[in-house]
């Protein structure tokens, strides 16, 4: 019997990996409305945390400073979404149906036209903006939490009959707890005809679905923060499986509102202080965000033939669970290794070749503790207690933007994605002392903007890492899409500049005889000339780093 036989014989068996591409990013996150310009913002480490803005909810109604304070947030700063210019129309969408539609439905529809746009092919059944493609074979599996934020109010205006009952018991008469009652209930959406639809998370996917005209697989998978890399886990298996050609995946989340600031405050694990920073000395909490992340992936194979832009090729998604734990919300570092390891066996790689982690680092203490320990036990497996040298860049981009929830995955992937296509180690800002210590791991935190110089031996390589409550853990491995493409997109504000000779004496007269007072022009040619000419056999050398000083 032939191995495919048996394995159509056998439904308990999983579809066989292959490498996926990623054609196509949509994404909105904080001081971001696009790929491009979140790219942008993190090599240049741009802070997008603020102070709560009037469109989402009080500080002066809900703060306290006393974490211990019953129904009060003792935090006021997070990543949030800036105001964006929505034409209900050009989704299908009655205007009138606006008020009753989840902000994340909507929004969702907008990332994935951007990423459809972005991977060349056209948002509408007619093609008119870009290639077609068979509709009826693309699936959309996205990672949205729980609820949505619509359940709160809607939801509030089910204690009407509790508010007239304390009215009454405190004498007030009917006509004016009448008046009550209706003054605060026009603090909240009314319940109409869509109200039940808008705000479900499953139809988040059901409206791209709808408005995209995809006729594959649509729904949504809750694994809390994890859920977007849950939710690509699901599609990639849709892809390996032959059941789709195209997936739209990744996570959707804008549920930032004081009820989400709640739930995080009694937990407690916000930071105090109003930043998140991952995997510094100071760490004290996380930050909340939120932000949508949309991919459209598809069989690195099928991508190569159709022509399409390949950012980065994702060689497989780990899964695990802690299974019996210390609590429900406790991260466990055994539970993630096995994720960790479940990922590199399925993508038949070493650990050590691993350049990039881009973690789930939420700053929080004891769960950036626990990642360091799970990521030195898997990449470092055979330090053995020895000295080593890291060689592994670590980060979050929870520093720049705070924990998106449903769409931190989603965030990680995106913002690895590019630094493989752009051949940059991207920095993790607020870490002015990091927690990792040195020659005890594998991985150092990565505070700079770096250019990811390549190795012969393999392709640049990264590792995504994404943990929900209830100890479910998600590890994505990537690798970069053009390994041939030597040059590495760098904004010409540093410089490395290489020495290579026989002898100290020389390199001691080369230094003697060079200097860095001439204009950039000229240092910039002859950093080029110098490393085009590198030695790397040379008895001495010698690399200088030289940054432009900022007018």
């Amino acid at each position: 019997m032939s191995a495919s036989k048996s394995t159509r014989m056998n439904p308990s068996a999983p579809p066989t990996p292959v490498p996926l591409a990623i054609v196509g990013i949509g994404c909105l996150f904080p001081k971001a409305g696009d790929a491009r310009t979140f790219w942008s913002n993190i090599r240049r480490g741009v802070d997008a945390i603020t102070d709560v803005p009037p469109t989402h909810w009080n500080p002066g109604d809900y703060f306290n400073g006393d974490p211990a304070a019953p129904d009060m947030t003792y935090a006021r700063r997070g990543g949030f979404l800036e105001p964006i210019n929505f034409d209900p129309l050009e989704y299908g969408i009655s205007p009138n149906n606006i008020e009753a539609t989840d902000t994340t439905q909507l929004l969702g529809m907008v990332a994935t036209a951007q990423a459809l746009r972005d991977a060349g092919y056209a948002t509408s059944a007619q093609g008119t903006d870009g290639r077609a493609f068979d509709r009826d074979r693309a699936c959309v599996i996205l990672g949205v939490t729980g609820t949505l934020e619509l359940v709160i109010p809607l939801g509030a205006r089910l204690g009407h009959p509790i508010w007239r009952r304390a009215l009454r018991e405190a004498g007030v008469d009917e006509a004016t707890a009448q008046r009550v009652v209706e003054a605060i209930a026009e603090g909240y959406v009314p319940w109409q005809e869509n109200s039940f639809p808008g705000l479900l998370g499953n139809v988040a996917a059901g409206r791209i679905a709808n408005r995209f005209d995809l006729g594959g697989t649509n729904c949504v998978v809750d694994a809390a923060c994890a859920s977007s890399l849950s939710a690509m886990h699901m599609a990639a298996m849709e892809l390996y499986a032959g059941r789709a050609d195209l997936a739209i995946t990744g996570g959707l989340d804008t549920f930032n509102d004081i009820f989400m600031y709640m739930c995080f405050s009694k937990t407690p694990a916000l930071s105090p202080t109003g930043d998140a920073r991952p995997f510094s000395a100071a760490a004290d909490g996380t930050i909340l965000g939120e932000g949508l992340g949309v991919l459209v992936l598809k069989r690195l194979e099928d991508a190569k033939r159709d022509g399409d832009k390949v950012y980065a090729v994702i060689r497989s998604i780990g899964s695990s669970s802690d299974g019996r734990g210390q609590a429900i919300y406790a991260p466990s570092a055994e539970g993630q290794q096995k994720a960790l390891r479940a990922a590199y066996r399925a993508a038949d790689i070493a650990p050590e070749t691993i350049e990039l982690i881009e973690a789930h680092g939420t700053g929080t203490k004891v769960g950036d503790a626990t990642e360091v320990r799970s990521l030195t036990g898997v990449l470092g497996e055979g330090m053995n207690g020895d000295t080593v040298s890291p060689w592994c860049a670590l980060g979050s981009v929870k520093s720049m933007i705070g924990h998106t929830k449903a769409a931190a995955g989603a965030a990680g992937v995106i913002k690895a994605a590019l630094a493989l296509h752009h051949k940059v180690l991207p920095p993790t800002i607020k870490v002015d002392r990091p927690a990792v210590e040195s020659g005890n791991s594998p991985v150092y935190v990565n505070t700079i903007e770096r250019p990811w110089v390549g190795r012969d031996e393999h392709p640049r390589r990264a590792g995504v890492s994404a943990f929900g409550f209830g100890g479910s853990n998600f590890h994505c491995v990537l690798e970069e899409g053009q390994r041939d493409r030597q040059a590495i997109e760098w904004d010409g504000q540093v410089l490395l500049v290489p020495f290579a000779t026989d002898s100290r004496e020389e390199l001691r007269g080369r230094l003697a005889k060079w200097s860095p007072d001439r204009p950039w022009v000229a240092l910039r040619a002859e950093a080029g000339e110098l490393r085009s000419a590198f030695d790397a056999d040379a008895a001495c050398r010698l690399v200088l780093v030289i940054e432009r000083e900022k007018t």
